[in-house]
């Protein structure tokens, strides 16, 4: 019996009609080549895991998003976003300090906060209270991928590792606790800024 290949374009279009499986198809049929494109550019198995990982995330949200613009060339243009991310991580990067995976992360540790007034110090206080309110009313799950992810820095693969399911479901729990971040932040109409 012959194999017959799916062209992208139709597993994409089975993706955007409700088939999950799809994506799986073409994440598997690509990713040897991705992976292998932003590890020649980072040379760093952890990090190449991450941008991979940010880059179906992006292809998932343009996909749902219904933005993607099909013109049967998935695969560059999976490249062309795995290309950004990397380019984002370097620019991230040259500007950020290295900070250490000791403790518990927090995003005030990498900004300059060394001259912080009483004002700011308050302001900063209640933004990651305000934070950490919010993330404890996400359903477990999604609480537990995004605890994993933004507070423990752990990779995708890891989480995955850590929690017995599939990579695919760890992405969609992460999508889905910022998804109902924003709508917490948005009815709430909570100000996140110092």
């Amino acid at each position: 019996m012959k194999k017959i290949l799916i062209q992208d374009a139709v597993l994409v279009k089975n993706y955007l009609n409700g088939d999950e499986s799809a994506l799986s198809v073409l994440i598997n049929r690509h990713k040897q080549k991705i992976y292998s494109f932003i590890y020649s550019k980072v040379f760093d198995r952890d990090i190449t895991e991450d941008v991979f990982q940010d880059t179906f995330i992006k292809v998932i949200k343009t996909l749902k998003l219904g933005k993607y613009n099909e013109e049967g060339k998935f695969l560059p243009w999976v490249m062309r976003i795995a290309h950004n991310l990397v380019i984002d991580h370097f620019r991230r990067n040259s500007r950020m300090p290295k900070f250490d995976n000791a403790g518990e992360f927090s995003i005030f540790s990498v900004l300059s906060d060394s001259a912080l007034n009483a004002e700011k110090s308050i302001i900063k206080n209640q933004v990651e209270s305000d934070v950490r309110r919010i993330i404890q009313e996400l359903p477990e799950d999604q609480k537990q991928v995004l605890v994993m992810r933004m507070y423990q820095d752990m990779s995708f693969k890891e989480i995955s590792e850590r929690t017995g399911v599939s990579i695919n479901t760890a992405l969609g729990r992460m999508r889905y606790a910022l998804i109902n971040l924003r709508k917490v932040i948005e009815q709430h109409n909570i100000v996140l800024t110092n």
